[in-house]
């Protein structure tokens, strides 16, 4: 099982940063790489919860967002093709008196099969910096959003 954990100081707000997380509309990849339109199916949406499968390059999940807490948004992955047992991502969102925001992500994977337990093991190690990036350009894109500027 992979655990990793990223943060970064991001322009916008919590409530801007949980508004983008729980966009499920389209153009959502242009926030997310990793979950692109073609995967996207929202199977039941609440006020503060949605049941959402999303994924890219064959790779699925079915999660279950809770963002009851205006501070952290939790996804919980309750069906995959590749993860199972404890995965999932949490966010929590951390406003500075400087009026930015610190965006803490804690990523959980863990495999549910060989090809998900050997993506793990990759995820763990070598794969850290691809999803730091990924990271990275995610909070570039909110922030880009928020302020109403094109990602650059």
């Amino acid at each position: 099982m992979a655990t990793l954990h990223f943060s970064e100081t991001a322009d916008a707000t919590p409530e801007q940063f949980v508004a983008a997380l729980t966009d499920f509309g389209p153009g959502r990849e242009q926030l997310f790489g990793n979950s692109t339109d073609e995967y996207l199916e929202v199977h039941n949406r609440g006020p503060t919860d949605a049941d959402v499968t999303e994924g890219s390059h064959g790779i699925w999940e079915r999660l279950h967002y809770d963002w009851s807490d205006p501070g952290r948004v939790v996804m919980t992955t309750t069906d995959s093709n590749l993860w199972g047992g404890h995965s999932g991502h949490t966010y929590t969102f951390t406003a500075r008196p400087d009026g930015r925001t610190e965006v803490d992500v804690v990523v959980v994977r863990e495999g549910k099969n060989l090809k998900g337990r050997a993506l793990g093991a990759v995820v763990g190690t070598v794969g850290q910096g691809i999803l730091r990036n990924a990271f990275r350009k995610t909070v570039q894109a909110v922030d880009a959003r928020g302020s109403g500027t094109d990602q650059i």
